[in-house]
């Protein structure tokens, strides 16, 4: 329920507007004076101030100042004498919604409220919508503790202030992108649109139109004007991912961009101007693609200008605990289901891993488990068939001198396994191909825990 606060200190006039505001379901409060209005605001969640512009101990018009000074989401309508436009013109130059006439018209009151909650409901709105993309996007959602790690997110925090390119380089799936959200996000362009674009997904000609518009008529299919990245991008951050990839007649007019601010859109003949902040990331050697005549060495050293090179997850060994509990209880949550955590032999299966997708093919594993999973904890058999290998082969000595996980049980666990996969979960079909009753079936799943 919607709360108004009315601040007037005629108490005819007051209740008159409690009572019609009230009868339309709002909660109401009152005061009539500055002093009591404070006190009021302090209390109680106010979503709109109705306020007087002559009040007892102060202004009403001033008073608006000091209301969206330290309460910036109330919406403020000020009442003025008759005829006295200067007061409300003020009173809007001050933060309030709009002002009215004493004694106009009491029907008026209403609509005008409404409207003003909406203008609030908005305002609050976007402010925790920019607040969660910017916790989403923070160095602080950038999980892990191995030392690599940590020195790469300490680099790109003290380069975060600045208006420095960043060159960000590594393996693909390394985590490049989530790295210049949170470069972008600790800027002072952070108000402004981050845009990213990869190079790769794009043939030459357009990719230049997707970076720097075009004019109608420019080419075949061009029907009207287009925007390119880099003017939406305009006093903000343009991410350029797999920079290496792109043509070298390409890269010669992004340097153009880099040193004078400059671009000329497809089609057109005057230069377009734009302050824009560039971040580019590669999963290239540029240096070797510099030495085969792939790159151009003056845009190397311009994009180059700060590098940060994010380390491979195989060379993050004690994040993947860490890694796998996030997803698991990401994915749980995506898919409504009461998975809580993930075995420690599914994480020493994980730890052995190559990871040549990096955090990406970690993301896709967790999820395909949570998936498959029935139970409260993702299990080693709810893994792909690779990692169940690797637990077999990287298992210890058990007490006997034996390898554990080559007994007669790991291997019917691992078979039985198999089976299920190959029958996508189907226990009857299962049963039947490993020719055993469907009861023995769930004695066994239920003796290795695997339902």
């Amino acid at each position: 329920m919607k709360t108004i606060l009315i601040i007037d200190d005629e108490e005819k006039l007051r209740s008159l507007l409690a009572r019609i505001i009230s009868l339309e379901g709002f909660t109401v409060l009152e005061a009539k004076d500055c002093a009591s209005a404070v006190k009021k605001l302090e209390k109680s969640d106010v979503d709109v101030v109705i306020c007087d512009g002559k009040l007892p101990d102060g202004n009403g018009i001033q008073l608006t100042n000091v209301i969206k000074e330290k309460y910036p989401f109330i919406e403020i309508i000020v009442l003025t004498a008759y005829g006295n436009i200067a007061d409300g013109v003020q009173a809007i130059k001050n933060g309030a919604f709009d002002y009215i006439t004493k004694g106009d018209d009491n029907n008026k009151i209403i609509p005008l409220v409404l409207r003003a909650i909406e203008k609030a409901d908005l305002a609050k709105r976007i402010f925790h919508l920019e607040n969660q993309i910017g916790k989403k996007y923070s160095f602080a959602t950038i999980l892990g503790k191995s030392t690599s790690l940590l020195q790469a997110i300490d680099l790109a925090k003290k380069v975060a202030p600045t208006d420095t390119t960043v060159l960000l380089t590594g393996e693909t799936g390394t985590g490049k992108e989530v790295f210049a959200q949170a470069i972008h996000q600790e800027s002072k362009r952070c108000k402004h649109n981050i845009v990213a674009i990869n190079c790769s997904a794009f043939g030459k000609d357009l990719l230049e139109s997707e970076m720097f518009g075009h004019k109608a008529g420019a080419f075949t299919g061009a029907l009207k004007d287009q925007k390119g990245l880099f003017e939406e991008a305009n006093n903000g951050t343009i991410f350029l991912d797999e920079i290496g990839e792109m043509a070298l007649d390409l890269q010669a007019k992004l340097l153009r961009v880099i040193e004078s601010g400059e671009f000329i859109k497809v089609g057109e003949t005057k230069p377009t101007k734009v302050d824009v902040r560039i971040i580019a990331a590669t999963n290239r050697d540029l240096q070797t693609e510099i030495a085969s005549g792939h790159f151009r060495q003056d845009l190397f050293y311009r994009i180059a200008a700060f590098q940060i090179k994010l380390p491979p997850l195989r060379e993050r060994i004690a994040d993947i605990a860490l890694l796998a509990n996030h997803f698991v209880k990401f994915f749980a949550s995506k898919t409504n289901k009461r998975i809580k955590s993930i075995s420690e032999e599914c994480i020493e299966a994980l730890k052995q891993h190559s990871w040549n997708g990096n955090i990406r093919e970690l993301k896709n594993v967790i999820e395909r488990s949570v998936i498959l999973s029935d139970n409260e904890m993702i299990g080693l058999f709810d893994l792909p068939l690779e990692f169940q290998h690797l637990s077999v082969s990287g298992s210890t000595l058990s007490a006997k001198g034996h390898l554990s996980a080559f007994d007669l049980a790991s291997a019917e666990k691992i078979h039985i396994q198999k089976v299920l996969n190959y029958t996508n979960g189907n226990k009857t079909e299962a049963a039947r191909l490993l020719n055993i009753a469907l009861t023995t079936l769930y004695r066994k799943l239920d003796d290795y825990k695997m339902q």
